[in-house]
């Protein structure tokens, strides 16, 4: 059986597939953003309050971590409605990216925080300062460091993930790919398209996350904190 790769399908469908890795790349940053913003919001939480607001935050993050993505955007999506909660395809993708993407990065968080020196907290506490500025001024920066690798390795992660979105109708790149391998019986044009798609995004999020890992330790070797 002699296979052909025909890149003239690929020429044929560029719009298409220029808007299909334009959402991609939206849905990927906006959860990337999502999941960010929460899990620093609960791992912040959880320093600061008590033991109840721990239990139930800490209920979040072993939900998420410990069910699949496809299910929690499955529940999301088609059983929203039954609540009251109908989100379209587009939101619903980027909503179950940060939700999903939350529990891990609160636990990158979690564990950036209980690595700080206890040594440096109690000097601070001797200095008067505050949990909370302590928190800002001392602990948070130097959590930032500590897991900038375990970041880049979740937001890759993230990326991989959003070709799931493709089963609720989110027109993202596998969606857009897997209907012109259906339609012009092109499979291994479009598969190994969506392969090398994901493998530069996926390099520019690893070769980012290393820039910004090597510039913070640069920055804090001359001082800057």
């Amino acid at each position: 059986m002699n296979i052909r790769f025909d890149a003239s399908i690929l020429v044929d469908a560029m719009p298409a597939l220029e808007r299909g890795a334009a959402i991609t790349l939206g849905v990927w940053l906006a959860g990337v953003a999502l999941g960010v913003g929460l899990g620093l919001a609960i791992a912040l939480i959880r320093l600061l309050c008590g033991r109840w607001v721990r239990t139930l935050l800490r209920a979040y993050v072993e939900l998420f971590r410990g069910t699949p993505f496809l299910v929690q955007l499955f529940i999301l999506y088609y059983g929203g409605p039954s609540f009251g909660l109908a989100l379209p395809p587009l939101v619903a993708g980027i909503v179950s990216l940060g939700l999903y993407g939350g529990a891990y990065f609160a636990e990158a968080f979690r564990s950036g925080f209980e690595s700080i020196p206890q040594g440096q907290i109690e000097a601070a506490q001797a200095l008067r300062l505050s949990r909370l500025q302590i928190i800002m001024r001392i602990e948070f920066p130097q959590m930032m460091v500590i897991v900038l690798p375990a970041l880049t390795n979740l937001v890759i992660v993230l990326c991989k993930e959003t070709a799931v979105l493709s089963v609720v109708t989110v027109p993202e790149l596998t969606f857009v790919l897997t209907g012109i391998g259906t339609e012009k019986f092109a499979f291994v044009e479009t598969l190994l398209t969506l392969c090398v798609c994901y493998w530069l995004l996926v390099e520019a999020a690893s070769r980012t996350g290393l820039a910004i890992e090597q510039r913070m330790s640069r920055f804090l070797g001359k001082g800057g904190c």
